[in-house]
């Protein structure tokens, strides 16, 4: 018992520090972004600002408000980020990876080159890249090196875009993609054998999914078409990122291969399984609990990315927006503080939505062992 106090009194002081400045200013962030400061000019930067309680207007306004078509750009622009982000790193990655696996001559040297890009701050990779990206800079200028003519694409000025969608479709597209996640959900609960679990996927998928083909095609957030989709002036920001990270995943799955037994490995060629089943049907396999990892991290880093983005593009180019950018704009150049709380509780939220299930997963198996 003693020992129990001793513990509980020197865990006091960061017990109090995490409750105050952690989550008592997620607290007071969250009743920021229910109220209306910012609202009045005259009371933004006041000392004391009379502040008013409006619910939800706030989270409405970010989706259907018709100023702030930026911000829903914003959140498309994250999305394809993520999803390029997290591929290229993890591909990429895994090719290196496979490459020195085999045990080549200067592995030690090639694996320190493909490490040194996670040593550098994101604010360093931006200015480099800011660099090679310029319409004379090292990327376009590259083919004369061949002798052929140099890109002419301009990497982070470019207003174009492609997968363009209606904004009033984001209802239906995700009810979709939820459904199809819950109907994979059920089909590994049905491999296992776990019957509970199978149940409430297959009722969730299609309770989703039949919402989605019926009243989902019906349902606008906006009174008028809203057209967005994946800018490609974030192209060279997505290499930048890759070329990045891609050493990280690269490090986590040459651990995984190396860590492989031989025997497994030799029982399949002798079963008669060629090289490409062997990735396909072992080594992949083995290899996911590290991919969902590096999955967890990548995602992490894409959902709060702000500082490559601000150091390749800067501010004020709108194509090249993320939610963590625009929150930053709103709350401390237009001085709307409750609409940029609201920004920061919903970033709050994703990265919980990444987070806390890989967490969980990985209490399950702690106390199953």
């Amino acid at each position: 018992m003693r020992d129990r106090i001793t513990a509980f009194l020197v865990l006091l002081p960061s017990l109090a520090a995490v409750a105050i400045f952690v989550y008592g200013f997620i607290g007071q962030n969250l009743w920021v972004s229910l109220t209306d400061w910012g609202k009045n000019p005259a009371q933004a930067l006041a000392l004391r600002p009379e502040l008013h309680f409006v619910g939800l207007e706030n989270y409405r306004e970010l989706f259907t408000g018709f100023v702030d078509v930026r911000f829903r750009q914003s959140v498309v622009n994250l999305i394809f980020f993520t999803l390029f982000f997290m591929a290229g790193s993890l591909g990429l990655g895994l090719l290196l990876a496979m490459a020195l696996d085999r045990g080549p001559k200067g592995e030690g040297f090639f694996r320190t080159v493909f490490l040194f890009p996670m040593a550098l701050s994101f604010v360093v990779t931006g200015t480099i890249w800011r660099w090679l990206l310029q319409p004379q800079g090292g990327v376009n200028v590259l083919p004369t090196l061949f002798g052929l003519p140099p890109f002419s694409f301009p990497w982070l000025t470019t207003r174009q875009q492609v997968l363009v969608f209606d904004w009033n479709q984001l209802p239906f597209y995700t009810a979709l993609a939820v459904g199809l996640t819950l109907l994979y959900v059920a089909w590994k609960a049905h491999r296992k054998g776990e019957r509970k679990r199978l149940f409430w996927s297959l009722f969730s998928s299609g309770v989703l999914l039949v919402w989605a083909f019926t009243l989902g095609r019906t349902t606008h957030l906006l009174p008028y078409p809203e057209l967005h989709g994946f800018s490609l002036a974030l192209v060279g920001v997505i290499l930048a990122a890759v070329w990045q990270m891609s050493g990280y995943t690269m490090a986590l799955y040459l651990a995984g291969l190396r860590g492989i037994p031989v025997e497994v490995l030799e029982a399949a060629k002798v079963d008669g399984a060629s090289e490409w089943q062997i990735y396909r049907y072992v080594i992949l396999p083995l290899l996911a609990p590290i991919t969902l990892s590096a999955m967890i991290v990548l995602g992490h880093i894409a959902l709060k990315i702000f500082d490559l983005i601000f150091a390749m593009a800067g501010l004020d180019y709108a194509p090249t927006d993320v939610p963590a950018i625009y929150m930053y704009l709103l709350a401390f150049r237009g001085n709307q503080f409750a609409k940029g709380a609201a920004i920061g509780i919903l970033l709050l939220l994703l990265v919980a939505a990444v987070v806390i299930p890989y967490l969980a997963s990985q209490l399950k198996k702690e106390v199953r062992r």
